[in-house]
C-alpha cells in the first residue's frame, strides 16, 4: 500500500510534530510516499527546490498512491488543492482533524461525499481510525 500523506507545510508548521507522529503510525499501513512533510527541519517556507519541480513530484506521487490521507486541521492551499487532485484520480481520501472553537472545518471537505472524514482529540485516537480506514 503508498499512502500519500497531506499536511500544511507554507500554511504553517505549528503542527509539525504532530505530523511526525500520524507519518509514524501510517507507515504501519505501508510506504508513506511523503515523509518529508513531518520533517522538522522543513519550514514554512517550504522545500528548497523549485515550485515546479514540487508540484510535478508531488502529482506524481498523488497519481502512485493507492490511498491518501490528508491532515486539515490548519487550513491550506496547497492540502485542498491535492485533495481535489486526489478525488479525481478517484482515490480513496480520509481527511482528520482535531476540531477547536476558533477553527471549523471547511464544508467542501465535510460536504464531500467522496471523502471520508474523521475528528481526533489526540494522535493515539488515530490508531483505531487508520485501522478502520485501510481495513476498508
Amino acid at each position: 500500500m503508498k499512502i500519500y500523506f497531506e499536511a500544511s507545510i507554507r500554511g504553517g508548521r505549528g503542527e509539525q510534530s504532530i505530523q511526525a507522529e500520524i507519518i509514524s503510525l501510517l507507515s504501519h499501513h505501508g510506504q508513506v510516499l511523503t515523509e518529508h512533510v513531518g520533517d522538522a527541519s522543513l519550514t514554512s517556507v517550504g522545500e528548497n527546490k523549485a515550485s515546479e519541480h514540487i508540484f510535478e513530484r508531488d502529482v506524481a506521487w498523488l497519481e502512485e498512491a493507492d490511498a491518501v490521507v490528508a491532515e486539515v486541521t490548519m487550513p491550506s492551499l496547497g492540502v485542498g488543492y491535492e485533495i481535489a487532485k486526489a478525488e479525481s484520480l478517484q482515490k480513496k481520501i480520509l481527511c482528520v482533524y482535531r476540531p477547536s472553537d476558533d477553527r471549523h472545518l471547511s464544508a467542501m471537505i465535510d460536504g464531500n461525499p467522496a471523502l471520508t472524514t474523521q475528528q481526533y482529540a489526540q494522535v493515539g485516537d488515530l490508531k483505531q481510525i487508520f485501522d478502520k480506514f485501510f481495513k476498508r
